[in-house]
């Protein structure tokens, strides 16, 4: 289970507010991607934050709604949608929305510990935690904010493009996915430049 220790680490080494950093839907063929920053309060535990990856729905959402009840916890998010992702490449476009969920949380001097493989020329101060939302609690309560609020956006697509499923797959590459779109071609949301997607695209 992850916890505080690389918070306590970063807060020895000189830095005072630390920013766990997350993202969800880099994969999927359709939709946002979604990033989320988080300053949690010192000593905060929670019996069920975990990385967002090893949670059901269910107790994802009874981990959001906490999450979101806490006047204590700070919180910053962002999506990337569709255009920026194709105009800059997926990678930049979370990076970029990364960038705005801190920036989001009005703090002087953040450290930022992000989810993943260090970001190069990112605006803030920040180390790279390979598998961190399985390890620190703030990049696991931004995992989970992150994952959650991209969930919910996609299940309001699905109302908006019923015959796409959205709120079944939250736009990834599935099966019923994929015969959706090669039934129905692409909608505005889907990422024209992810290979599945731009095929069906050049064929319309």
């Amino acid at each position: 289970m992850p916890d505080l220790e690389l918070e306590l680490e970063a807060m020895a080494a000189g830095h005072q507010l630390i920013v766990g950093v997350d993202e969800a839907g880099r994969g999927p063929l359709a939709g946002p991607v979604s990033a989320a920053a988080v300053i949690l309060p010192e000593g905060y535990s929670h019996p069920l934050l975990d990385d967002s990856k090893k949670l059901s729905e269910k107790k994802r959402e009874l981990i959001y709604a906490d999450l979101m009840a806490d006047e204590r916890i700070r919180w910053g998010h962002s999506y990337a949608d569709v255009k920026e992702i194709d105009a800059i490449n997926i990678l930049k476009a979370t990076h970029a929305a990364m960038a705005r969920a801190v920036a989001q949380l009005e703090v002087e001097s953040p450290f930022c510990l992000i989810d993943g493989l260090a970001v190069p020329n990112f605006p803030y101060p920040s180390q790279g935690i390979v598998k961190g939302d399985g390890k620190s609690l703030s990049i696991a309560a931004a995992s989970i904010i992150a994952k959650v609020k991209r969930d919910h956006q996609m299940v309001a697509y699905g109302k908006e493009f019923p015959e796409y499923g959205f709120e079944k797959h939250k736009g990834y590459g599935t099966k019923a996915h994929l015969a959706a779109l090669q039934a129905h071609g692409p909608t505005n949301i889907h990422r024209k430049s992810f290979a599945p997607v731009a095929q069906l695209s050049l064929n319309l």
